[in-house]
């Protein structure tokens, strides 16, 4: 069956959504939004334009039979989407959250039953590929009962991921998208250049108009769970724009969760200066109650005030319940303080000595100042860039406070250097744009327009064993050898000149690397690994019948970088291939 529809999929930290174009259109019908039906609470169904990226999982006759049904049927073992996320504030050992992170953490098992997180024997557990699939089968599921003519396995999909994911985040995510029944053959797409795509999409031809050649635009994505940087340059090609994406942050597990966390403990610290003490369950439902408030405050509500109610624990409390409130000056001050702190251009984030011991989580950020992260991003490798313009993303940027004081920090740098203040690109819904910017990007693909030119995010390396003179207690010396430079378009192949032994008929273990920060180093570059980012070993036996176990085979390294976004190595000896694939389970 032929395509009919461009599907955009924006499988978020905190939410998900889907958008869709028909074919064939050209620029003339803009991405729509799918309105998904997800339980809401108990026996009610509603449909709303995102589904919370939150998977519960019930006890045992928790609730109704029947009461968790959706419209198509399907499997009621766990529940995802708004009463996912409600549940997890009274029951938080069963709440599945931030999957996408987990998705993209190299020191856990992410094909393993590790989720929800530490959590009792006798909850049911899920890896972050399952659950990553379960959010996207439900959309699947939604689109299939709406379109039966035009199933979502047969249109072209794109599927959007952080700029920061590194090749086995990449591999990951389609092996997701394949569990849950996504068509083989669908792309990836960084969600930073999804977001510049649906501006490209609201503004049509006019675009031009707003860039010119030399202008470099700022993505600024701060999420619910994570927080991201792009830089994306305007350049002039046989006299028509192009867009160019230029650098990438690190993925920053920091974002709005973080925010209603530290909301909860200035309210905690209040109630218990008024004799109120709250117990680690209670301050779950608080940091909930919080995350409600914030939102309605920073959408455009008028109040000075939000009522918070957290569950009682004493039969003693008037109505089984503690009320208390989120005052704006709070709100602020927690925020704009804490979290977009006015900073020099030379602040970088503070690390704090370490505790001998931790618990075993996510390697989220210790430092919370947003603006010191973006003060490191833009001032990489010593240089200091100042963008001319700025684009907002995620959920946290809905907010005219922080955009403000986003924009106040971007333009106090600019002055110091004596540069114009960055211009805000306008106009794109910050919790859908990158669903809707994925949808404009699969039509380009097909029918054409303009496009980011980016390629792969980082540059990636093997490891090389130097043959040195062996040394008691000395382990040879070790090489990275570039493998697929910053940049490699998806599509492009490539073979390393330089020729390699392959150690045959034995154990053996690859190491890989990966850097965002190393822009110019080309194919075959050899460097020191330090400094660089370990991805995921392979260790593996490569057979040959026709050699004996631990000789040397002559081979040269093939690399080529799918459409999908992932990158493929083999090793080539003539008509002899070995394939060597991100190993995916933890370190």
């Amino acid at each position: 069956m032929s395509a009919t529809f461009a599907i955009g999929i924006d499988l978020g930290t905190t939410n998900t959504a889907l958008a869709s174009a028909r074919l064939g259109k050209g620029e003339a019908e803009s991405p729509e939004v799918m309105a998904v039906p997800q339980v809401v609470a108990a026996g009610e169904v509603a449909s709303r334009p995102l589904l919370p990226s939150f998977l519960f999982v019930p006890a045992e006759g928790q609730f109704p039979a029947g009461s968790l049904r959706l419209p198509w049927g399907g499997d009621t073992s766990t529940l995802v989407g708004a009463f996912a996320r409600t549940q997890g504030s009274t029951t938080p050992a069963r709440l599945v959250a931030s999957a996408k992170s987990w998705l993209s953490y190299a020191g856990a098992d992410r094909n393993g039953a590790i989720l929800p997180w530490q959590a009792p024997d006798e909850v049911p557990k899920l890896s972050p590929v399952e659950v990553s699939a379960r959010y996207l089968a439900h959309l699947k599921a939604t689109w299939d009962a709406e379109h039966p003519d035009a199933p979502l396995a047969s249109q072209d999909v794109v599927l959007t991921v952080p700029a920061s994911f590194d090749a086995v985040a990449r591999e990951l995510t389609a092996a997701a998208a394949q569990r849950a029944g996504l068509p083989a053959n669908l792309r990836l797409l960084e969600e930073p250049q999804a977001a510049l795509y649906a501006w490209l999409a609201d503004k049509g031809v006019d675009w031009r108009s707003e860039l010119a050649v030399g202008d470099t635009i700022l993505v600024c994505d701060v999420g619910g769970g994570t927080t991201d940087f792009s830089l994306i340059e305007v350049r002039a090609s046989d006299g028509n724009l192009e867009l160019h994406r230029v650098a990438v942050g690190d993925h920053i597990l920091l974002g709005g969760d973080n925010m209603d966390a530290a909301l909860a403990h200035t309210v905690r610290a209040r109630l218990e200066n008024e004799g109120v003490k709250l117990d680690d369950w209670q301050m779950r439902a608080l940091t909930h109650a919080c995350r409600a408030a914030k939102e309605t405050m920073l959408g455009g509500s008028d109040s000075d005030t939000q009522p918070l109610v957290v569950p009682g624990r004493s039969s003693k409390l008037i109505g089984g319940a503690i009320s208390a409130e989120l005052r704006r000056p709070e709100l602020e001050s927690v925020l704009l303080e804490g979290f977009f702190p006015m900073v020099e251009a030379q602040a970088r984030p503070q690390a704090p000595r370490r505790v001998g011991l931790t618990t075993l989580g996510l390697p989220y950020a210790s430092d919370a100042a947003v603006t010191r992260h973006l003060a490191a991003f833009l001032g990489r490798d010593g240089q200091q860039r100042v963008p001319s313009a700025i684009l907002f993303n995620g959920g946290v940027t809905r907010s005219p406070v922080l955009r403000k004081r986003l924009q106040a920090v971007l333009e106090s740098w600019a002055q110091a250097v004596g540069a114009p203040a960055p211009r805000v690109l306008s106009g794109v819904d910050p919790d859908l744009a990158v669903c809707r910017g994925a949808a404009y990007y699969s039509r380009v693909v097909r029918d054409g327009g303009v496009r980011i030119r980016g390629g792969t995010a980082q540059a990636y390396y093997v490891g090389i064993e130097r043959a040195e003179l062996a040394v008691p207690g000395v382990a040879p010396k070790l090489d990275a050898l570039c493998v697929a430079p910053f940049g490699m378009e998806e599509g492009t192949e490539v073979t390393l000149a330089t020729p390699l032994g392959l150690i045959v008929g034995e154990p053996v273990s690859f190491r890989f690397f990966g850097s965002s920060t190393r822009g110019d180093d080309q194919v075959g570059a050899v460097v020191d690994p330090q400094g660089l980012t370990e991805l995921s070993p392979i260790e593996t036996t490569f057979e040959d019948a026709n050699r004996p176990a631990g000789q040397a085979v002559e081979v040269r390294l093939h690399a080529r970088l799918t459409e999908v976004g992932t990158l493929d190595m083999e090793a080539v000896a003539g008509d002899q291939r070995w394939k060597l694939s991100f190993d995916v389970r933890v370190k």
